[in-house]
């Protein structure tokens, strides 16, 4: 279909150039339309290619010197016009050059940019650390592509992690700081065994970062980022730990309803030397059929045209009510990123991550982890 819509595109000059033809011809000498030829290679500067653009130029100063010869001396357009017309070829071909090389530069940037998100919100495998997952990031900016939203698991010796978190604020700095955390989650929640003593490193990672930026000078230095740190002890597969930085509270969803996971009590990372202590630890029991639903503020702050916030909670509910398959992860991620889209009519005002896991079950018949 693509194939087809871009010939269909391109035709477009042909027909044009067969309009102006065909009228020119079928009108009388008051109404000499034949120069107008020159919008044929203009439109095609804007969706054709160099070469393509070259040819309906050519086409176009030969359909004119046929044209114009039909017709009388006395009535002929003349020399100006042909003149106007190899010159408006000439130029739509340097315009649609320019325009190639700028969306190839525009690709470029895209694909370094796809990379830079890959390699900040990594691939992760199916069922990673035993944990049936699901995630989607969409950036506020298409062209950038990337925001300061992040999340990971990280499997390990003491259970499996899971970190969701959204720096303030935009651009590549943004995406620096999610980096820096997402570096020292994968290490602290692979060799540390106390959760709270992951949420230290975190913390002194943001620290160590915005000194690093301060002494580059750099004017971000009060960045901060929410985050929830997330814990699934092997030892006890009936509950989570929790640690939660200023973000979002995940959302427990599953045939029983939504129900809610202890808010963001304590600081976002970064801020945490203005208090003495720490974000306290929550072990909140966790059904073995509920999905945890974690999301950003792009979700939950996600307006509509009437400046009405997208309800998370109600949505999600009617949703699972109607359908218990629907807390499923994958399916879960799918339904709220729809409904945010659908609720904002595709105007994102702010990156919008929505990430749900939950726990893969034991067979007892087959000795396997099913979900």
């Amino acid at each position: 279909m693509r194939t087809h819509g871009r010939i269909a595109v391109q035709a477009l000059p042909l027909l044009l150039l067969a309009g102006i033809t065909l009228l020119d011809l079928r009108t009388g000498e008051w109404f000499r339309i034949v120069s107008w030829i020159v919008l044929v290679p203009g439109t095609a500067a804007a969706v054709c290619g160099v070469w393509t653009t070259a040819g309906y130029a050519v086409l176009s100063l030969c359909t004119y010197v046929a044209v114009d010869r039909v017709w009388p001396s006395e009535h002929r357009a003349g020399l100006a016009d042909f003149l106007l017309v190899a010159l408006g070829g000439a130029l739509a071909t340097l315009a649609s050059a320019a325009r190639v090389r700028r969306e190839r530069q525009m690709l470029h940037m895209r694909d370094i940019a796809d990379t830079t998100r890959r390699t900040v919100l990594r691939k992760l495998p199916p069922d990673w650390g035993g944990l049936e997952h699901a995630g989607v990031y969409i950036a506020a900016d298409v062209d950038a592509r990337v925001g300061g939203d992040y999340y990971d698991i990280q499997p390990g010796p003491h259970g499996t992690r899971v970190l969701v978190g959204d720096v303030q604020g935009k651009g590549l700095g943004a995406v620096e700081t999610a980096a820096a955390l997402l570096g020292t989650f994968r290490e602290a929640a692979y060799h540390e065994a106390d959760l709270t003593v992951v949420a230290d490193r975190l913390e002194t990672r943001m620290t160590r970062h915005r000194v690093h930026r301060a002494a580059l000078g750099r004017d971000d230095t009060d960045r901060f980022s929410t985050a929830v740190l997330l814990g699934f002890p092997d030892e006890d597969p009936d509950s989570v730990e929790l640690i939660n930085f200023g973000h979002e509270p995940p959302l427990a969803v599953g045939p029983k309803g939504v129900r809610a996971l202890p808010a963001g009590d304590g600081l976002p990372l970064g801020l945490g030397d203005l208090v003495a202590g720490r974000p306290p630890l929550h072990r909140v029991p966790l059904g073995c059929d509920e999905t945890l639903l974690l999301v950003t503020d792009g979700v939950t702050e996600a307006r509509d045209k009437d400046g009405v916030f997208y309800p998370l909670v109600p949505e999600v509910t009617r949703a699972v009510t109607a359908d218990p398959g629907r807390a499923q992860p994958h399916r879960l991620v799918r339904r709220v990123r729809d409904g945010v889209v659908r609720h904002t009519g595709g105007h994102l005002a702010d990156d919008t991550t929505v990430f749900a896991v939950r726990r893969m079950r034991e067979d007892p018949v087959q000795g396997r982890l099913r979900s």
